[in-house]
């Protein structure tokens, strides 16, 4: 499980350093998509592939499944973290980020989340309202 808030800044050539926490299960490699939220995730390779499987099991005939997956993959790009724990964010994805310098990562279960730290501040403003009315029964 992935945890915790982490400050981190992208580099002139569109680099991160991940989270040194996280390094170890990440080193054998990646994936990176664009999140529902406007921030990128990060899966190691075998949450990525038990989430593909997932997605696989929706109903073909299901519109809203078909464009998920087509979007969920056609943003995807996998990478390996250099000797440093860098991984390079590709242009597409930190635009749709709006990724610019400062960042924050995020541990979120099963995968870590990428935000441009000025959003992420404000998207965990609005959210902490909800969340001081939420007792974990969210059915």
């Amino acid at each position: 499980m992935f945890l915790g808030e982490h400050l981190h800044t992208l580099d002139g050539k569109g680099r991160v350093i991940l989270p040194a926490r996280f390094r170890e299960r990440l080193a054998s490699g990646l994936v990176l998509t664009p999140s529902q939220d406007r921030c990128i995730d990060v899966w190691p390779l075998t949450g990525f592939e038990r989430r593909v499987e997932e997605l696989r099991a929706l109903p073909r005939t299901d519109q809203r499944a078909r464009t998920y997956l087509r979007v969920f993959l056609a943003g995807a790009h996998e990478e390996k973290p250099d000797a440093q724990g860098r991984v390079t964010l590709p242009p597409r994805l930190r635009e749709y980020a709006g990724l610019d310098r400062d960042l924050t990562i995020n541990g979120a279960d099963e995968r870590l989340e990428i935000w441009d730290r000025g959003t992420w501040e404000q998207y965990r403003e609005r959210a902490e309202e909800t969340f001081a009315t939420l007792d974990g029964g969210l059915s």
